[in-house]
């Protein structure tokens, strides 16, 4: 392992070449706690990708060590009239399909982790894109990962529960983008919200 990560970007039409590689860095990522808990089965982690991988802006980054896969973000656009926030124990408002980009999936393989892989993929994915705010879920019994999300800038909302079989309590989490207003992040005012991750 070095840590001269080349990270490789992707859209929607390249989804179904990609799909195997991403399912296979899931499966051995989340190994352990797919053996106690069926939220995090491959399978179900399959149907997610397929509905995620089918939204309009769907865009991913790869990081690379040479030819091995280290880990890898992805997500959408939050389209008009957006189930995302109906959970949500707090007020948001609208979505207009431009608003907000919706981080779905942040991960890294064991022997790459603490190296600065993981804020590098955040961020490479993050950087350009057009919306004025990033939200994303964090399970609440992670509070670590929480924690490491609001150092890297995110604000939590409130709890939310997804309307799929098993979900467990998240916490939501936004974070404003600086292409939006053309400040750096942490000067951008917080979006509206009533209260404070993933």
């Amino acid at each position: 392992m070095t840590t001269g990560i080349a990270i490789r970007h992707y859209t929607g039409d390249q989804a179904p070449a990609l799909r195997p590689l991403l399912l296979d860095v899931y499966t051995e990522v989340y190994a352990d706690a797919a053996r106690t808990d069926p939220f995090a089965s491959p399978d179900r982690f399959a149907e997610g990708l397929d509905h995620w991988t089918a939204r309009p802006g769907w865009s991913c980054v790869v990081g690379y060590d040479g030819d091995q896969p280290v880990g890898y973000a992805y997500g959408a656009p939050l389209p008009p009239g957006s189930r995302w926030w109906g959970g949500l124990l707090t007020d948001v408002t609208t979505e207009t399909g431009t608003r907000t980009y919706a981080l779905s999936e942040l991960m890294v393989r064991t022997p790459w982790r603490k190296t600065g892989t993981a804020r590098r993929l955040h961020d490479t994915l993050l950087t350009h894109r057009p919306e004025q705010r990033a939200t994303l879920l964090v399970d609440q019994d992670h509070p670590k990962v929480h924690a490491l999300y609001r150092s890297w800038g995110w604000t939590t909302l409130g709890g939310l529960r997804p309307r799929l079989p098993g979900a467990p309590l998240f916490h939501a989490m936004l974070l404003g983008l600086p292409q939006a207003s053309g400040l750096p992040r942490h000067t951008r005012e917080a979006p509206a919200s009533r209260t404070s991750p993933s």
